[in-house]
């Protein structure tokens, strides 16, 4: 197994500050040391408010530590400067439990479009587009609308579309909270599939412990 350091967290604290001076201050992580190495696949347990996804957000640095540290891939987030975040991001794949897929394009486009932004040449986005859709068995339905699909296949997309840009890592916030339990089951082995095949580092948060 690998043992370069993909995410390591070092005496991790985030509070949230109250609103205004009757507000409490909420601590959402204190204290956190923790490494991730290449190639491994996590799951992030924790009731409700533990603060599962904010550990996220650190390392997506749509929030800041309040103190500690944050590395991703060797790179301390504290000192990242602001214009640097969206490369930063082009290397992490992120899937959310809500599918966040655009109703009006079809599957094909939806997979493409966050690629648009990117240097590549349309012949290029769309092949990235096919690969991931191939990895995630939903070529058939390139031309389909999502009102078109069941849930299990909208995740899907959301999957492709994080796979497109080839992440060295995926980001999944409760990805089956909205899925039965047999698609559920699915979507896992799907993602356990890629983390084996492609040595995608992933880390879940997932709706339920069992």
């Amino acid at each position: 197994m690998a043992t370069t350091d993909m995410i390591r967290f070092e005496n991790v604290k985030k509070i949230y500050t109250g609103l205004d001076a009757k507000s409490k201050d909420i601590v959402a992580l204190h204290n956190v040391n923790l490494s991730i190495k290449k190639g491994e696949f996590v799951f992030v347990l924790g009731h409700s408010g533990a603060g599962k996804s904010t550990f996220l957000k650190l390392i997506l640095r749509e929030e800041a530590a309040t103190e500690g540290k944050v590395f991703v891939n060797g790179r301390d987030l504290s000192s990242i400067r602001q214009r640097e975040i969206p490369y930063l991001r082009r290397g992490l794949g992120v899937v959310f439990q809500d599918y966040a897929v655009w109703p009006h394009m079809t599957v094909l486009e939806n997979v493409c479009y966050p690629m648009k932004k990117q240097r590549m040449s349309k012949a290029e986005i769309r092949q990235k587009a096919e690969n991931a859709l191939k990895q995630v068995r939903m070529t058939e339905y390139a031309s389909y609308l999502p009102s078109q699909l069941s849930g299990g296949q909208k995740q899907r997309v959301a999957l492709a579309r994080a796979l497109a840009t080839q992440p060295e890592m995926l980001l999944c916030d409760e990805p089956t909270s909205a899925l039965d339990p047999l698609t559920t089951k699915s979507m896992l082995a799907l993602l356990t599939d890629i983390n084996k095949k492609l040595g995608v580092t992933i880390i879940i948060i997932p709706h339920e412990l069992s």
